[in-house]
């Protein structure tokens, strides 16, 4: 009996997680495209990545099947299970791509500098959602995508938050947008203010934008224009630093959420969950794994071998593939479960001050940032 029932959650799951995959292999796709579009439009360099995440496009994709076609409820069963499950699989593995060791790349004066763009981004979000009088967990999750690390954050905070599909969905086009409208501009802004220092364009660059692929992009496009190549380096180093934040500031917004939660009109009543359940157990493991890339970078340059056993070429290749499966392969499958799971109606009732918090925070996040890099990036060698 035991095996049967398995067997049938087995089955039960396919179909769901079938049509994931479906749709996050169509949404990698129409990433590749679009960004082959903005390339040929000479917006990015040649040879560039795509600066639209091919998960923001899967969630579209989601979004307009499940409002337009609609699902059968043979499919809802494996959509909540990639959701859930893919999900947090993926967020464990993006630890392989942070190494604890780059952050001291910047020095003492570079931690405070991204750590108080970070506190800009949270505390504006919050600070404008609460006077909006908008919802505190969408409000929550715009916070942490423009504080920290875009889409990733938002992911990553989104089960600690019990966050709705069409709020997950509504955070991550806020954050894309915006990101995207930096990414354009910001290199021109980068130079104006900072000119032939490569050192401040790239702090700049890494602590203003929101998310990874925006930041290599946007400093992919400096390096184009300007013929800086050292900014492209400081601006990634800034920016998986600011990434690493993600382990302290999702406990930290969950506390403050749950803490304030019954005080808002129109939320349940939360009960202050335990301390150790703010602190989720993909979030112990995301932190596991950047503990695992640092020594294994460590090891690597001190004996040759990572861990004795894998040469430096090898020891990239390996935390390089796993990492990229879970940043793509496994949030991509969640994040098509997110859009098929969401009601393309939510956005009207949303409404569109979301928006405006959001273009507030991506505003004050870069304004802090060029104050901060003009009075002390000089002292940051890198």
């Amino acid at each position: 009996m035991p095996k049967a029932r398995e067997a049938n959650q087995i089955i039960g799951v396919l179909p769901g997680i079938i049509i994931c995959l479906a749709v996050m292999i169509i949404g990698l796709y129409a990433a590749d495209l679009i960004g082959e579009l903005i390339v040929a439009l000479r917006l990015l360099p040649a040879g560039s990545t795509s600066p639209v995440s091919g998960i923001f496009v899967a969630i579209l994709l989601g979004i307009l099947i499940r409002n337009t076609a609609g699902l059968h409820s043979v499919f809802m069963q494996g959509i909540s299970f990639s959701v859930k499950y893919a999900l947090r699989a993926g967020i464990i593995l993006l630890g392989l791509r942070l190494s604890l060791a780059q952050a001291l790349k910047l020095g003492a004066w570079g931690l405070p500098l991204i750590i108080a763009c970070i506190s800009c981004g949270l505390i504006v979000t919050l600070y404008f959602t609460k006077k909006m009088n908008q919802s505190k967990r969408l409000g929550t999750l715009i916070a942490c995508g423009t504080g920290i690390c875009g889409v990733t954050a938002i992911m990553a905070t989104s089960p600690v938050l019990k966050a709705k599909d069409d709020e997950i969905s509504y955070a991550v086009a806020n954050i894309t947008i915006f990101g995207l409208i930096g990414m354009l501009f910001y290199p021109y802004l980068a130079n104006t203010f900072f000119g032939s220092d490569p050192v401040k364009a790239g702090l700049f660059l890494g602590t203003a934008i929101h998310d990874t692929a925006q930041v290599a992009g946007s400093a992919l496009i400096y390096n184009q224009i300007y013929d800086m190549e050292k900014v492209v380096d400081i601006a990634t180093i800034t920016k998986l630093t600011r990434n690493l934040f993600i382990i302290a500031v999702i406990p930290l917004v969950s506390y403050l959420f749950f803490k304030n939660a019954g005080d808002e009109a129109g939320e349940e009543n939360y009960e202050m969950p335990k301390w150790y359940k703010l602190i989720p157990l993909f979030v112990i493991g995301f932190l596991l794994m950047a503990l695992t890339r640092t020594i294994g970078d460590f090891t690597s340059l001190k004996n040759e071998l990572a861990f004795g056993l894998f040469s430096p070429v090898s020891w990239e290749a390996f935390h390089n593939q796993w990492s990229s499966f879970g940043s793509t392969y496994l949030l991509g499958l969640a994040m098509a479960g997110v859009g098929l799971s969401t009601n393309f109606k939510i956005f009207k009732g949303l409404g569109l001050k979301p928006f405006g918090i959001g273009l507030i925070a991506a505003l004050s996040v870069g304004a802090v940032s060029l104050i901060l890099v003009s009075l002390f990036g000089g002292l940051i060698a890198a």
